[in-house]
């Protein structure tokens, strides 16, 4: 599941605050941005495991766009599947 090799693995509070912050967006939010509005610093290879946790879980989906909460609204996560879907074909 997880790809990369990591010093060390992030705590649940981290991976709370980076759920909190993408569930309070209404739209698709950069890793940067995501970084730079966190209350506690986070590495960048830390936030890629995170999100790669919250993806496999089904709460995000991660397109090139950037990073959208999916998880209580199944509407966005179908019409973000359409989406990259009509950009394939």
């Amino acid at each position: 599941m997880f790809k990369q090799k990591l010093i060390h693995y992030p705590n649940l509070k981290t991976i709370l605050q980076v759920e909190r912050f993408l569930q309070t967006r209404n739209k698709a939010v950069s890793k940067n941005e995501i970084l730079r509005r966190l209350p506690k610093k986070v590495m960048r290879p830390t936030l890629n495991v995170i999100l790669e946790y919250l993806e496999f879980s089904g709460k995000v989906f991660i397109s090139k766009k950037g990073v959208e909460w999916v998880f209580e609204d199944n509407k966005k996560f179908e019409r973000a599947l359409r989406k990259v879907a009509d950009d394939i074909f």
